[in-house]
């Protein structure tokens, strides 16, 4: 098991309630959300060029993107989505209730896509064992909200 790898994954998931929150405060004192997202987006964007621009990995065609099916363009609005989300639900909820919920949605969300194979995925059918465990999650973000 890669020990570092699992650490990014926890050092990501730690920064995401500052996200939430630093992002809905730009939301409050500019009254507006969609403002907030799109500073997070151009910031977000610009840190990626950077670290493209400096590291050795190389960059796609512009004929080998053109290939690539439109559908796989829309991870963008997911990610936008998601942002906005946050930025809107995080004042009024609580940035602990917002990822216990965030991280019900993503495993019911797993679950269903696991259990069909969408998008190239291998199977891995909803059984008891799964459903117990999504449901422990979504009890836990109910006892998180209703704290």
């Amino acid at each position: 098991m890669n020990y570092f790898y699992i650490f990014l994954a926890l050092l990501g998931g730690a920064i995401l309630p500052y996200q939430a929150t630093v992002n809905a405060s730009l939301a409050q004192i500019s009254g507006n959300p969609i403002f907030a997202a799109i500073i997070s987006f151009i910031v977000g964007t610009l840190a990626l060029v950077v670290f493209g621009l400096s590291s050795s990995i190389p960059w796609p065609s512009i004929s080998k993107m053109a290939l690539v099916p439109w559908w796989l363009w829309t991870g963008g609005f997911c990610g936008a989505f998601i942002v906005f989300s946050a930025i809107v639900a995080a004042p009024k909820i609580g940035t602990a209730a917002l990822f216990a919920f965030i991280i019900c949605g993503q495993m019911v969300g797993s679950l269903v896509f696991d259990h069909f194979g969408w998008f190239g995925l291998a199977i891995h059918p909803i059984n008891w064992m799964r459903v117990i465990g999504a449901t422990l999650l979504i009890l836990g973000a109910i006892l998180i909200r209703n704290s």
